[in-house]
Formats: C-alpha cells, structure tokens, sequence
C-alpha cells in the first residue's frame, strides 16, 4: 500500500497556485471547485489581481482558461456551482457604485465571465438562500436603519412572488429609537473612505459636549463596523458580544470603524496587516475621528476611550501604548497581547514564520512600558480560546515598568 501511495504521489502534479510577498488569505478566502467531479477543468479562488476573484483553469495543463470575475469588488463565497448549465452563483460586496462598498449583494454569471446577472438589488446587506430544486430563492436584506425584509423569488427571472416578510419598528421608534449614523470619512491616505457608525445616547443633546468611546476589534481575518439592522446595538464578533447602545445611554458617543488591514476590501487595503498587527488601522481611525469632531461640536475629541475583547484587547492596549495622545482610557478583556504565545494558525496567517522583530513590535508585553492613561485589563481564569497567561505576562510588565493599572480576573 505504502509504495502504491508512493508511486501515485510521484505523478501528482500542481494544477493551481498563488503566490505573495505578503499573505495568502486562505483564513476565509479559500476556494476550489472540480467541475463536474472529472479533473478537467478547475473554478479557483484568488486574489493575485488585487481583487478577491475566480478564475476557470484547465486542470489538464494547469493554465487559466479565464477569469470569470473582474473588476474592483470582493467575491465573498461561492454558493453554487451548475456544472451543466456552467453558471456560478456567488455574493460579492463593492461592485454596486454609490453603495457601501460592504454591502453583500448576490449574483450569478456563466464560466466564461459574461451574463453577469444581480439576483440582489435593494441598497442594503443581502443573505440569500436557494431551494433545492434552484427554482427559487428568498432574500433577507437590511441595513443599520432599516429592518429586515425577506422576500422570496424566482431564480429564472428574478421576479418577486412574495414578500414573506417586513419587519415594523414603529413602537421602536416610539419609544426614542434612532438608528446608527453611518459616517466615512478618508483615512491615512487621503483618498480611500474608511467606514464606520456613530451610536447616540437614547437622549441626545446636540449641545452636550459627549466623551467618545471606540469598541474595537481589528482582526485581519474580516470586517467588522455591523451593516444589518440591531435595533440594540449588539455587535458580535466571534464570541464578543458588546451592547453599544447601553454603552452609549450612559453618556457617551460610541463609534465603530473598519480601518486598513481588515478585509472585504482590496488585497493593498488587507496587506496593511502584514506583520503589522500593531497598526490596527489606527492611522484611519483617528483621522475618521478628526472628521466626525470637524462636523460635530457634541463630538468632544479631547475625550476618546477604546474597548474591545481578544484581538481587541490586543488593539486596546496597542491603542494606549502606540498612540496615548489621543487615546486617553481602555477596557481590555480577554486580550491576545502576544502573538507569539496565542493560537499559531491565527497569528502565523498575518505575522508570518520565522518568529522576528514584527512580533515584538506588536507584543503589549514588550512596549508596556509605553503605556499612558488609565486601563483596566479584564480576564478569565478559564479561556478556552485566548491564553489567560497573556494578560498575565502583560501585568508583570506593567508591574516591572511601575504602570498603574486596573485589573479584575
């Protein structure tokens, strides 16, 4: 068996790859498709253009055929594959000009890149799913101010049978409910827009002068800033979830931002985080924070706190040791301080291997010394996803640098 396994070994040939100077994103843009189950031809996931695209190879001689998606937006998945019809239905965000470009929209187009064909086209964030027999579809879509609709419709031409469903907050409202204001402003390069929301307390004051509080959480591995309705403000993030509507009723503005480094965007937008996890988008962040201040006198810029769990406790602490000009206090639970000590596939995917310098640079541990401003760090003794030794490693060094600090285990 073992020299069998070998000989077919030796004939086994490369039919599709890519290559980087930096990443090669396969954390949540992986994909690869056999049409028809034969090994002739192969649908491919890259982003070697810039772009998250497909592409149709000849598997019999490891050559592009064609790519079948072209243009400045993201392929977010693929949801099926028509081998006889040689169609591909898939969700994309940033093709629909004037949008948000993280609103995910769905679509369909034969393997030779033509008949692009929107099954999606209400300006909001779509999820869609098919009937078994692909005759029909329903599609649930809304935003940050608008509730959700789900309508249910006809694969062949698109056309609404029914609307099974639309969501009414008019007690909502009633009762004080304002919606997230989306807001973009550009960031560290003067041109690419940085997206995020701005949360009001339930009774807002425009000429109140309002603390700001960021809830940040800036893995590489997605995007972040909510796009579908949260009639309270809950955001999750992995297994974070964080009532920014609450936080805000205490008396402050609470923000969320995607700034460069996280994904959904172009490959150049991602590859910010490339051994710079230390970054965060931070840069971006504080000019959006500059641009809200210039348009809001409520926005009291002076004032700006910084929250946020696993990565973004990471991020927080980062926050008050990089940039504590600007940052004045954070909350930091569950933090993954130290890349080299937290799970190896999440932090190798971004900061790479061997082990150099770029580690250090983003360690809350090694820049503790740096840190102004007041911080509470938060951990559980039972974590089975971040080491709770890392905050640990983190209070030792603040301790060897006399920092004061707050802790609660």
């Amino acid at each position: 068996f073992a020299l069998a396994a070998w000989q077919n070994w030796r004939h086994l040939e490369v039919v599709a790859e890519d290559r980087s100077d930096t990443f090669i994103n396969t954390y949540s843009r992986r994909y690869s498709y056999d049409v028809g189950g034969e090994g002739r031809e192969l649908i491919w996931m890259s982003e070697r253009d810039g772009w998250n695209h497909l592409y149709l190879y000849d598997a019999t001689t490891g050559k592009v055929k064609t790519q079948i998606t072209k243009g400045e937006y993201v392929v977010r998945k693929v949801l099926k594959v028509d081998d006889k019809a040689r169609q591909i239905y898939f969700a994309a965000n940033g093709m629909r000009k004037g949008e948000d470009p993280y609103f995910q929209h769905y679509y369909r187009v034969d393997f030779d890149g033509r008949n692009l064909t929107p099954l999606t086209t209400a300006p909001a964030y779509h999820d869609v799913s098919f009937s078994s027999d692909m005759r029909y579809y329903t599609d649930t879509w809304s935003r940050v101010d608008l509730p959700n609709v789900m309508e249910l419709r006809r694969v062949a031409d698109r056309s609404l049978v029914a609307t099974v469903e639309s969501g009414d907050i008019s007690r909502l409202t009633a009762a004080g409910f304002k919606p997230p204001e989306v807001f973009t402003a550009k960031g560290r390069d003067g041109k690419t827009d940085i997206w995020g929301v701005i949360v009001r307390p339930t009774d807002f004051d425009p000429n109140t002068k309002y603390p700001v509080i960021e809830n940040i959480y800036a893995g590489p591995h997605s995007s972040f800033v909510p796009k579908t309705f949260w009639p309270f403000g809950p955001h999750s993030s992995g297994d974070k979830v964080i009532g920014m509507q609450s936080l805000a009723n205490m008396g402050f503005i609470v923000v969320q931002i995607d700034g460069m480094g996280t994904q959904n965007r172009s490959k150049a937008f991602h590859d910010v985080a490339w051994k710079n996890l230390q970054d965060a988008g931070f840069p971006d962040r504080i000019a959006w924070h500059k641009a809200v201040a210039a348009k809001y006198g409520f926005y009291d810029i002076s004032r700006v706190g910084i929250y946020g769990g696993s990565a973004g406790g990471q991020n927080t602490l980062s926050a008050l040791e990089e940039y504590p000009d600007f940052y004045k206090a954070g909350v930091a639970y569950a933090g993954c301080f130290d890349n080299r000590m937290d799970k190896i596939g999440w932090n190798e995917a971004w900061m790479g291997w061997p082990v150099d310098d770029s580690y250090a640079r983003a360690s809350g541990v090694d820049n503790a010394h740096k840190l102004k401003g007041e911080v509470l760090l938060v951990v559980g003794e039972l974590d089975m996803n971040v080491d709770p030794a890392s905050t640990l490693q983190v209070v030792n060094a603040l301790i060897k640098s006399r920092k004061d600090f707050d802790l609660i285990v």
